[in-house]
């Protein structure tokens, strides 16, 4: 019997692909439905709102006592209401297939001990600029406030080839299984390339990113995507030093750089706590690298007076 971890992974990858034709096509039809939620770049469009109801529809059909958290408002009890062409049922056969190799202190969890955090669509503020490669839907499986499973999907994978793939691409990992579904590569040498943030940029966020002596900064849009530029290779660092970000933005990237070798933490190195009854923003920050090695180094060239501005909270 597979572990309720593996199948909520399967079942993850499977709603994000759902999740992400609900994203295309409403790209598609050129009626985005824009809402301005207040505050910088803090967009909400149809997607976000259709993505999230397909992604908690089926979640909470499968895995009923699990407890969902996303970005956008939803309501269990008018989950019914949902179309039902929205809801997806079926397991990935890819994860399934790594049964065999399920770490014995998976195997025991229970749905109910299971906190989901959903971003239906991580960089709304690209998708509506039309910068569609940094759009990702983040699925980010915990127990226990430790995030042990997560997919990152890339709706719009490689747009600009010019020939719209039928499925996106998911990209899953599991600590204890590993990390798949993207083309893994070294950064490299010689170099510091730092992805940041494209849209929320500030003094602290520009001296943190200064005091590590970049070769090239990647301003960029999505933590899923900044994770994925880390993982293939195109970046040394994920340095974000400021609160913007929310656990539902790290959740899944944070488990699927894990699961790989790497590292997601705040500006002080501590990890990110990911209980039902935690606070959602991430008030210190996030920096993540590809190896713990590297990791470290980061956070020993934060400025103290940064450091001091963002306190860590749970």
């Amino acid at each position: 019997m597979s572990s309720v971890i593996l199948r909520m992974t399967a079942a993850s990858v499977s709603i994000s692909h759902r999740a992400s034709k609900i994203v295309k096509s409403i790209m598609k039809s050129g009626d985005l439905g824009i809402i301005d939620k207040g505050g910088i770049k803090n967009l909400q469009t149809e997607a976000d709102r259709s993505a999230q109801r397909c992604i908690m529809a089926s979640l909470n059909k499968l895995f009923p006592k699990a407890h969902l958290i996303g970005e956008e408002e939803w309501d269990r009890e008018k989950v019914q209401d949902v179309d039902p062409d929205w809801i997806e049922t079926t397991l990935d056969e890819s994860v399934m297939s790594h049964k065999d190799r399920e770490p014995e202190n998976l195997k025991n969890i229970k749905e109910e001990d299971v906190v989901i955090w959903v971003d239906p669509l991580d960089g709304t503020a690209e998708y509506t600029d039309g910068l569609l490669d940094h759009v990702t839907v983040l699925i980010g499986i915990t127990v226990n406030g430790k995030s042990i499973a997560g997919v990152v999907n890339q709706p719009f994978y490689n747009y600009q080839s010019g020939s719209e793939a039928e499925y996106s691409r998911a990209i899953w990992g599991i600590m204890g299984i590993g990390t798949f579904g993207y083309n893994a590569a070294s950064p490299p040498t010689g170099q510091n390339i730092i992805t940041t943030t494209r849209s929320h940029s500030n003094k602290n966020v520009n001296a943190s990113i200064e005091a590590c002596s970049p070769t090239e900064v990647l301003r960029v849009g999505g933590a899923g995507h900044k994770v994925l530029l880390i993982l293939e290779g195109k970046a040394h660092a994920y340095v974000f030093a400021t609160p913007g970000c929310k656990k539902w933005d790290t959740a899944a990237p944070e488990v699927i750089l894990q699961a790989a070798g790497g590292k997601l933490t705040d500006i002080h190195g501590n990890k990110l706590p990911y209980g039902s009854d935690v606070t959602h923003m991430n008030s210190s920050g996030v920096i993540a690298t590809l190896t713990e090695e590297s990791h470290q180094w980061y956070v020993d060239r934060m400025p103290e007076d940064v450091k001091t501005a963002l306190k860590f909270v749970y």
